[in-house]
């Protein structure tokens, strides 16, 4: 590993609410990782994430009222880890993915950091 790689890695983002995506974007990089892209909504996000290089995504369920499940489907093609955040618990997940790593919403930084981890660690097992 390179020292100019952070430990964890890049980190797709996809999160409507620019706030939140900004205090979650910064909480990543405190945390070592690179942010390769950010989706405010799911077509955005459907672009990048042919064209973005990342290890791991994070993908709010609810985007500008459109769940991110084509999205999620799409990474999950490209065989790279993703973490689902929620509001809504388990009942507002897509079915196909209830099974998937979900961060409740709000998350401290340390449960992030723990759920990044845990991802990039069974993805490569």
């Amino acid at each position: 590993m390179t020292a100019s790689r952070p430990p964890g890695g890049s980190v797709f983002l996809v999160e409507d609410e620019t706030m939140i995506r900004m205090m979650v974007a910064e909480m990543l990089m405190d945390l070592g990782y690179r942010i390769a892209g950010e989706a405010g909504d799911v077509d955005e996000a459907l672009r990048l994430v042919e064209t973005v290089d990342f290890d791991i995504a994070l993908l709010d369920v609810n985007v500008n009222g459109k769940v991110v499940t084509p999205v999620a489907r799409a990474i999950a093609a490209r065989k790279r880890p993703f973490i689902f955040a929620t509001g809504y618990g388990t009942q507002g997940m897509p079915e196909e993915f209830r099974g998937r790593p979900a961060l409740q919403k709000p998350f401290q930084m340390e449960t992030l950091a723990r759920m990044i981890e845990a991802a990039l660690k069974n993805a490569m097992a």
